[in-house]
Order: C-alpha cells, then sequence, then structure tokens
C-alpha cells in the first residue's frame, strides 16, 4: 500500500510541475526532434522563432511558426557544435550562435559565429565570421573546483559588443554570476569583466542558463531554472548595477532560453527530460509577481 501511494503522489507532484503557474504559461509543446533546446531568439522576420540545441546536437539552427512547426532547417558549414549554448540577434536581424559552453572550464577554443540574415532562406549558411575570446582571469585549465567560473550559457547582442553572464559550477556554490563584454567584430579578444551578482545559493534558483535585453534596452533578464532576475536602471552597460527584482516561477525544469517578445513579456524554452520539460513558456511581467532581491 505505501508503494502505491508513492507512486500516485509521485505522479501528481509531476503533473503539477509541468502546469502553468500564475507566473508561467505554457505556449506549444516543442517538436520532439528538438529535445535540447538551448537558445531561441527572433531574426528579422518576426514570425520565425529560431532555436538551436547544444553540445552532441547537429550544428544547425531550426526556424518555426507561430505554432511549433519547423519551417526552417539550416546547416551552418564549416562549423561543429562543441558545445551551442545560446542564440542571439542583432538590431539588423543577423543571428549570433554561442559556442561557448565550457562545463569544465577547460575550453580555449570559445567564439561566437555570426549568420547573416540574408542567408536565413538557405538550406547551408557559412557563418559571416568568427569572433574568439577568453577570460584573462583564468589561469588553469582547469582551474580548482572552487573557481569553476568561466561556463557561459547567456548572451545577447547590443551595440555592437556581445554581453555574456557566467554559470556557476563551482564545488562551493555562491549563486555568483559575473558579466563579460566581448566586441562584435571578427578578431580575437580579452573578454572584459564588467560586474557581478548573487543570484542566491541553490544551483537550480541560481545558475543562470539564458539572457536577454528588451527592444526599448531598458531591462535584462536573466534565467535560472526556477527564476527569472530583471534588472533595470542601469546606468552604464554593467547591467548587473541595476536595480533587480525577481519572478519566482513556480516551475523547476531544465529551462535553457529566454527571450524578450516585446518590452514587457518573455519567452522561455526548457529541455526535454524524461517527462518534464520540451516546451515554449510565456512570461508576462505586467502580470507576474515580481519580488525585490535582498
Amino acid at each position: 500500500m505505501k508503494s502505491y501511494i508513492y507512486i500516485i503522489t509521485s505522479s501528481i507532484l509531476l503533473l503539477a510541475c509541468q502546469q502553468d503557474t500564475k507566473q508561467i504559461k505554457t505556449v506549444y509543446k516543442l517538436p520532439k526532434s528538438l529535445k535540447e533546446v538551448s537558445g531561441i531568439t527572433y531574426g528579422s522576420d518576426a514570425g520565425i522563432l529560431w532555436m538551436l540545441e547544444d553540445s552532441g546536437n547537429k550544428n544547425k539552427i531550426y526556424g518555426l511558426d507561430s505554432k511549433g512547426k519547423i519551417l526552417k532547417e539550416i546547416t551552418v558549414s564549416n562549423t561543429k557544435n562543441i558545445d551551442w549554448e545560446d542564440l542571439t540577434k542583432d538590431s539588423s536581424g543577423n543571428l549570433y550562435i554561442g559556442d561557448f559552453g565550457n562545463n569544465d572550464n577547460e575550453r580555449k577554443d570559445l567564439c561566437i559565429y555570426k549568420i547573416s540574415k540574408d542567408k536565413l532562406t538557405q538550406k547551408s549558411a557559412k557563418p559571416e565570421y568568427a569572433v574568439k575570446f577568453s577570460y584573462p582571469e583564468q589561469k588553469d585549465f582547469p582551474p580548482k573546483k572552487n573557481d569553476l567560473i568561466y561556463d557561459v550559457e547567456s548572451f545577447f547582442e547590443h551595440n555592437n559588443n556581445f554581453y555574456l553572464f557566467t554559470k556557476n559550477r563551482s564545488k562551493h556554490f555562491d549563486g555568483t554570476t559575473y558579466l563579460y563584454k566581448v566586441p562584435n567584430r571578427v578578431g580575437t579578444y580579452k573578454a572584459q569583466l564588467l560586474g557581478s551578482f548573487k543570484a542566491g545559493s541553490t544551483f537550480d534558483t541560481a545558475a543562470i542558463t539564458s539572457a536577454d535585453i528588451s527592444p526599448n534596452d531598458s531591462k535584462v533578464a536573466l534565467l535560472s531554472h526556477t527564476r527569472i532576475f530583471v534588472f533595470e536602471e542601469f546606468k552604464t552597460d554593467n547591467f548587473l548595477s541595476g536595480k533587480v527584482k525577481s519572478v519566482a516561477l513556480g516551475h523547476n525544469s531544465q529551462k535553457e532560453s529566454i527571450i524578450f517578445k516585446d518590452d514587457n513579456s518573455l519567452l522561455i524554452a526548457d529541455e526535454k527530460d524524461k517527462n518534464t520539460g520540451g516546451y515554449l513558456y510565456s512570461v508576462d511581467l505586467r502580470e507576474a509577481k515580481l519580488e525585490a532581491q535582498p
């Protein structure tokens, strides 16, 4: 009898985790072929939502319509999906692939690929250029387990620069994310450290997996598995210096992607993991409960 009760209870909890909450609404279920979506963005055609998957998957990007049907599938030639972790665009609608996933903090080949908007109608597209970079603070590859702070899954393009937010993987996790800046032009660069933010003390709450800036440049959103952090009133491009509030989603899954649909609403995608995830969600900041961060 105890085992029977446990099975029923577990099923109810699992179902509850997949349902909408007051903070997050389901838009559609992602195609079965896209199980590990790690980046989403709109391009110059606002009707198509572009997606990519992370390490171990194909060197492709996928364009989906408003109902989640794959309309376009483009092979990014002359590249390998070492660990594609995010996808963003510039103000002209060109796309950028962040190949900077670095779970073990030992990579020396971090880069960002530019895909011209003019090539988004083709079946195969060669990157227009690659931006290569490293972190000048990192001296060891890998560093000690207490200093595993050089993984990145989050970035966006703004005013001809990329802004990257690290994902903390240190043994004694303290929820700190670091903001780095890299120029958006061909070359090899030392990333510039701009600031830091302590998001929380637990991995699901505070490990940052995606980021975006609003169309009017007034808000920056960071994503974790269970929470969104919204920064406003920043005076410089150290966005982490702004006032911050957070949205507890009431929903725990492997959320890997976030973008602003407009200045007040967000889209989020999570990876498929057994009986959870594999959906596109929406969050309206005008309706969500935003909490001040301590």
